[in-house]
């Protein structure tokens, strides 16, 4: 009985498409053919444009003046890192206004 509902076996792939074809009849398929290829499309060019923006976040040199170099030597490294996380939360608030 389980053997049917394997994903290797080509009988279900026949049931499901056979099942498909009954709910949306033969007039309906080449459009939601072509929904999906399109919801695929609108994907992957979200993924591109957001990969994109993360890309142009990273170029972005960060320079830090001489005379912060010789101050930032005389702070411990979890001040450091306690800065670094709340200027990151303050960014990530003012890009969600």
């Amino acid at each position: 009985m389980f053997i049917l509902f394997l994903p290797e076996n080509p009988m279900i792939w026949i049931l499901v498409v056979g099942v498909i074809f009954l709910l949306f009849g033969g007039s309906k398929l080449p459009q939601l053919a072509k929904a999906l290829g399109q919801s695929k499309r609108s994907f992957k060019e979200g993924l591109d444009e957001s990969e994109g923006k993360g890309q142009e976040q990273q170029k972005k040199p960060v320079e830090i003046p001489p005379e912060t170099k010789s101050s930032l030597e005389s702070i411990d490294d979890e001040a450091l890192f306690a800065e670094a996380h709340r200027r990151a939360r303050l960014q990530g608030s003012e890009n969600k206004e």
